[in-house]
């Protein structure tokens, strides 16, 4: 039995190689290249669009610009070299490569598998037309509330594995108190397990881009790696701990992280994510209507770390010369500022040379006696006549108040109301402010006004880049596919794919939970080209079929029915189903493990590839079951109104 059995197998091959018939040479050659010409022009617009429709990004300007260009670039560059391969060297390989004895679609099990859901799926479709093409537009009109309650923001929160805190004290904070503050606050921040390392600063650095007050202090919080937290930490969890454990009297915390920090503060001036400037005329004023609106901003959700940059309460050793008296001892007002300078300020004795590096050598008096106003009442001056005399007897020596640093921005004092936002987003979070603030801001005295900096300041901007490049980008894709198809109608039909794209795009964001940034309006731009692509190919099959069908039937109303239209229109939607479903895996599975990343900068990543993912696979659905649909009204249409079906041959 099984000797049989196995003289089966090998008979059948033989029969199998008996039955096969080597195509000539000329033949196959000239099959390849009318394939490639079948789908040479649709792949290769198809790319060119997905590049064209990504050049506007080009446009964003500032921070996004920096961040996206490469992305920008690489990808450009990339599809461009595919663009010009899949004319030229695709064609050659395919000739070298695709030889012998090829299957039928048919005997393939996974085109077989495919067809046997697809089919049954397009005829049910194309029987209750009305009723699929209501379900798609039900879907998108839900997904238009879902996308207009999206939060937003500039760009994600970038994780940068570190924190910085930034505690603001009181401004006549002396250097041996902010000593000590820096280093109980370095102890208790070592003591949370999570933490590797401290480092505290007070002040400003040796540098002249550096103006911060000894009251200022910002401390660089080096975590371990997350595999090393106790179970269930987030780095939210850590801050509030840490913010906690920090609560100190008279020191307003503040938390943020140090590369953020220092792209904020050199683009906007603002330290947090949100100023608030008023401007004015006198210090004093400006004071006063910055306590006003923290008190009105005070308890609006999403607001932390909020305080009110100090322009008053710096503390000055005011020395004023009494004239009078100084002309009774024979000095002048310069001789008293010499001593006082010479005392307090610093003499200059000498200069020591140190290898290639000069040094000043100066003198002064302790800082006990500088801190000690009786000291320097009793500070000795010397006269001609009457030989020694206490700095009292010709200068009046108090403690005064002053602003412990003067901003100025467009020739105009300037004060600052600072919060981050947190566990919020953060175009709402401003709106909010801005309507609580919109009563007090129009009855501010004539010539102080307010203005809003800070990250918004940054979404402002990027907003108004976005409305100008979307249109941009949906016109370029519309004149790409009219040079595709040569067909107004064909690439207006092939545009709606983008609206039904964004279905995905917008749950698929909506069930992650992230907020409407620049980082997703890239992953948009980069969808629209992407849903076109899949549209193409299957318009591409579409045509096809129609040229079948006219080429068997004759191009008129008496030749063809609607039911063999529909016929057509089914085996021109199911014809090679697996390059169609091809063209979204391929896609799908390299954008998909983006999703479970984790490290510095997948944060970035994933507003990125969210509304791609989600998109390319609602676009698809959309592709394999509504496209023909629509494509079959047309046809339809055409058939009964003009007499004839308007054929375009999308392949040369």
């Amino acid at each position: 039995m099984k000797t049989n059995w196995f003289k089966n197998i090998f008979r059948k091959k033989d029969k199998e190689k008996d039955s096969y018939v080597k195509i000539p040479e000329d033949i196959r050659m000239k099959i390849i290249e009318k394939s490639s010409l079948q789908v040479s022009r649709g792949v290769f617009f198809s790319t060119v669009i997905i590049v064209v429709s990504f050049l506007p990004v080009f446009m964003l300007t500032g921070q996004e610009g920096k961040l996206f260009h490469p992305l920008a670039f690489t990808k450009t560059f990339i599809l461009i070299v595919d663009a010009i391969l899949v004319l030229t060297l695709a064609p050659v390989l395919i000739s070298f490569f695709m030889k012998g004895k090829f299957k039928d679609d048919n005997k393939n099990p996974i085109n077989r598998g495919l067809e046997r859901v697809y089919e049954p799926l397009i005829r049910w479709c194309m029987k209750w037309k009305k009723t699929t093409l209501g379900i798609n537009i039900l879907a998108l009109l839900i997904s238009i509330p879902m996308i207009m309650n999206l939060g937003r923001e500039f760009m994600p929160p970038l994780d940068e594995g570190s924190l910085l805190f930034m505690p603001v004290t009181l401004p006549d904070i002396s250097n041996s108190e902010a000593k000590r503050l820096l280093q109980v606050q370095d102890k208790i921040i070592k003591g949370v397990p999570e933490v590797d390392h401290v480092l505290g600063k007070a002040g400003r650095a040796n540098t002249a881009t550096d103006n911060s007050p000894i009251s200022m202090i910002e401390t660089i919080i080096l975590l371990k790696p997350q595999s090393e937290w106790r179970d269930g930490k987030t780095k939210e969890d850590l801050i509030d701990e840490l913010n906690a454990k920090l609560q100190i009297p008279g020191v307003t915390n503040g938390w943020t992280m140090p590369i953020s920090n220092r792209i904020n503060m050199l683009s906007t001036g603002i330290r947090t994510d949100v100023g608030v400037k008023v401007y004015g005329q006198n210090l004093d004023s400006i004071a006063v209507l910055s306590e006003k609106i923290k008190k009105e901003l005070t308890g609006i959700e999403g607001i932390k770390d909020m305080y009110v940059e100090p322009i008053t309460g710096g503390k000055y050793v005011d020395i004023e010369v009494k004239r009078e008296e100084i002309g009774r001892y024979g000095l002048s007002v310069d001789d008293v500022n010499s001593v006082v300078e010479s005392a307090l300020g610093g003499m200059k004795l000498t200069t020591t040379v140190e290898g290639r590096q000069r040094f000043s050598v100066n003198a002064r008096y302790g800082q006990d006696f500088r801190n000690n106003l009786e000291s320097l009442r009793r500070l000795p001056m010397q006269t001609m006549e009457f030989g020694s005399i206490p700095l009292s007897a010709v200068a009046d020596i108090r403690l005064t108040e002053g602003p412990p640093m003067i901003n100025s921005e467009n020739a105009m004092l300037r004060g600052t109301v600072l919060f981050n936002v947190r566990d919020r987003d953060l175009g709402s979070t401003v709106k909010e402010a801005q309507a609580k603030l919109n009563n007090m801001v129009n009855k501010m005295p004539k010539g102080y006004f307010v203005e809003w900096s800070g990250q918004y300041e940054n979404l402002i901007r990027g907003e108004q880049t976005l409305k100008m490049i979307m249109p941009l980008v949906l016109v370029v894709i519309f004149l790409s596919m009219y040079f595709a198809f040569n067909s107004y109608r064909e690439a207006f039909f092939n545009l709606i794919s983008i609206p039904f794209a964004l279905i995905g795009g917008v749950f698929m964001i909506s069930i992650w939970g992230v907020n409407l940034s620049v980082a997703v309006a890239v992953g948009f731009i980069a969808l629209f080209g992407l849903a076109v692509e899949t549209g193409i190919v299957m318009v591409i099959y579409l045509n096809d079929a129609m040229i079948q069908l006219t080429t068997k039937n004759g191009n008129s109303r008496e030749t063809i029915t609607n039911e063999e239209l529909r016929e057509y229109v089914i085996h021109g939607a199911a014809k090679r189903l697996r390059p169609k479903i091809m063209t979204v895996c391929v896609t799908l599975f390299g954008l998909v493990p983006i999703l479970w990343s984790h490290g510095v900068g997948s944060d970035m990543m994933k507003p990125i590839v969210l509304p791609m993912v989600g998109g390319v696979f609602t676009s698809a659905i959309h592709i394999l079951l509504v496209t023909p649909i629509i494509f079959y009204m047309q046809k339809e249409w055409e058939l009964n109104k003009l007499g004839k079906i308007d054929v375009l041959d999308a392949s040369h």
